[in-house]
């Protein structure tokens, strides 16, 4: 008797043909990659085909895969991962999809097939600059509208950029460089000999 996940990558694998990049069980979850161009029509076969019915998206969070593996990643920089919940069946499944172009990260927006994607949406564009295609109000959730960068990005300074603080004379928030010292934050007994030097 075969075992609710493979049943369940039977179903997904015959039903999403053609648009499966991977699909992977591990630690008892299946892992299911698709290509941004395919994801929207997978989405919708995803939630819509009784054999699967995802009917809940329970989150969707941004990665950024720069430095993944100490640099020895070789596949596209930025992804979002989907995790959907069927109640019908009471399965679970991770979706993971990776935006084509690391300078312009583009992914369809699951807001029409699930409503509760727009805020996840929003953060993702917020802390990694993935823009969601067909989004009606893509903008900043977390950081403010004047914040530079994306700070979840591999790349951003611990520091940042800017900092804000209240200036008393001028009665009003002001933006300036970051004053902050760069910190050593290698511990000593983990430093080598001649480390900085």
């Amino acid at each position: 008797m075969a075992s609710s996940l493979d049943r369940l990558a039977a179903a997904i694998a015959e039903t999403l043909e053609g648009k499966v990049v991977s699909l992977t069980e591990r630690l008892e979850e299946l892992t299911l990659v698709v290509g941004a161009d395919a994801w929207l029509e997978a989405a919708q076969a995803l939630r819509d085909d009784a054999r699967l019915r995802f009917e809940q998206l329970i989150d969707l969070a941004g990665i950024d895969y720069a430095q993944h593996g100490d640099g020895k990643w070789q596949g596209p920089r930025f992804a979002v991962v989907y995790h959907l919940l069927s109640v019908t069946h009471n399965w679970r499944l991770r979706v993971r999809v990776f935006a084509a172009d690391e300078a312009w990260p583009l992914v369809p927006s699951v807001l029409p097939l699930w409503p509760g994607a727009n805020w996840y949406e929003r953060e993702a564009f917020d802390l990694y600059g993935i823009l969601f295609e067909n989004h009606p109000d893509l903008r900043r959730l977390l950081t403010d509208y004047g914040f530079v960068g994306h700070p979840f990005r591999k790349d951003f300074p611990l520091s940042g950029h800017v900092e804000m603080r209240y200036d008393p004379d001028e009665r009003r928030v002001v933006y300036q460089p970051v004053s902050i010292e760069p910190r050593e934050l290698v511990p000593r007994i983990v430093r080598e000999e001649n480390y900085g030097g």
